[in-house]
């Protein structure tokens, strides 16, 4: 969520400001609703000012034993009225709260100018790309079971047995104890989360078709980000402990509302995938800082598995909604011959702690806090591109040294 002060004070440059990411701010009715809602509270403000006044003197003539009558009339109408404004004032109030949620972060000044993806900047290419290969992941192995999938649970789900099953548990193993060894804090989370866990990130309201409800009050999550973030949702940290560092494997369910007939085929786009989660909460001063090592961490794990990779910076037309810096990270994939996305690093500024009530105490007062994320990795799509990258047609893969000690042999048997 923005400022609302800022929103107030500068509204033509918001504006502005959110016209990079291809936002229009409906800034008419915004000032509108705002001069109800001071009017309205100086009329309310006003009322109980009379109410304290004819309070006190009916207090005074009742002790004295006198009569009360013509002071009850006046305070049972102003009551009344007080309702009557207190109500309109609450539906403001809730229009204007509703107007702020539906804005999206405000770009940061380092974040490229664009339209979207098309204007988004490669930052750096790493490894070599050396594979021949143009096999699809899910024609490589047996070991993929789509239709057994759909036989359980429909589309865009797949079933791994076997020792590819193994293999992306130890692609698990090795993601969570590299987090650990970065100095990231492992939590076991519900894969489940409320409604107000679900809008102190940003998914809702805005982007509810893209959620699986499965009550009236509770969301799988999309991302072990909603819950890694409400962890400290109405917390106040002290200065002293940031940067926290959070992380946390499970599995992310997505409706892919849109998106059909987009990479059906295999593992590339599910309702249900696993990954790591890297969680930061940051001192304001340091949360640039902050995001570059988090992407250097996410890094890392493509060099430990020797996976060619880029590192693309999001324009500001392209940035998520609640992100105002953003590098994805894209992997090679052999079989589409292209680079694919495996972990997304963001920086989100305050809007996740305004909306989640996060700050933190200094010796200057309370602050809200920053908070960056980035996935270390998404594993299917990391497990496709071993696959694809280290296919050379035999029988058997060759894995990284990387990996060997949480696959426990040095190759796979496809």
């Amino acid at each position: 969520m923005i400022d609302i002060k800022f929103l107030r004070e500068d509204i033509d440059q918001v504006e502005h400001l959110l016209a990079r990411r291809g936002y229009s701010l409906d800034k008419e009715k915004f000032i509108a609703l705002d001069l109800e809602r001071k009017s309205l509270q100086v009329e309310v403000e006003s009322l109980q000012a009379d109410r304290k006044t004819f309070s006190n003197d009916f207090g005074k003539l009742k002790s004295s034993g006198e009569n009360t009558d013509h002071l009850k009339k006046k305070l049972d109408a102003i009551n009344d009225n007080l309702k009557i404004k207190n109500e309109s004032l609450n539906l403001i109030l809730e229009s204007i709260n509703n107007i702020l949620l539906d804005i999206p972060n405000i770009p940061h000044e380092s974040t490229p100018d664009g339209k979207n993806e098309n204007n988004n900047i490669v930052i750096k290419t790493v490894g070599k790309i050396t594979s021949k290969n143009t096999v699809d992941h899910i024609d490589i192995t047996t070991k993929i079971d789509t239709d057994l999938a759909a036989k359980l649970a429909g589309s865009r789900f797949a079933v791994l047995r076997g020792s590819l099953a193994k293999l992306q548990r130890a692609l698990i193993s090795l993601m969570l104890d590299t987090a650990h060894k970065n100095g990231y804090e492992e939590y076991y989370l519900p894969y489940m989360a409320n409604r107000d866990s679900l809008i102190g990130t940003g998914n809702l309201p805005k982007f509810e078709e893209d959620l699986f409800k499965i009550s009236e009050t509770l969301y799988l999550i999309p991302t072990a980000e909603v819950p890694l973030t409400n962890i400290y949702r109405d917390v106040l940290v002290n200065d002293d402990e940031l940067p926290l560092k959070l992380t946390a494997h499970t599995p992310c369910f997505r409706s892919e509302a849109g998106s059909y007939g987009r990479d059906t085929k295999g593992l590339i786009r599910q309702h249900q995938f696993e990954k790591i989660e890297l969680f930061k909460i940051s001192n304001p001063s340091t949360s640039m800082i902050e995001l570059e090592s988090l992407l250097e961490n996410a890094e890392e794990i493509l060099q430990l598995l020797e996976l060619p990779y880029q590192v693309v910076q999001l324009c500001a037309g392209d940035i998520g909604f609640s992100s105002c810096k953003t590098y994805d990270i894209e992997v090679w994939m052999p079989s589409q011959n292209k680079y694919r996305e495996i972990s997304s690093c963001s920086n989100f500024g305050d809007f996740q702690a305004r909306r989640s009530n996060i700050k933190f105490k200094s010796i200057d007062g309370k602050h809200f806090v920053h908070t960056i994320n980035g996935s270390g990795l998404a594993v299917g799509r990391t497990l496709i591109a071993l696959l694809e990258n280290r296919f050379d047609g035999s029988d058997f893969i060759s894995l990284p040294d990387a990996i060997h000690p949480f696959f426990g042999s040095d190759k796979i048997n496809i």
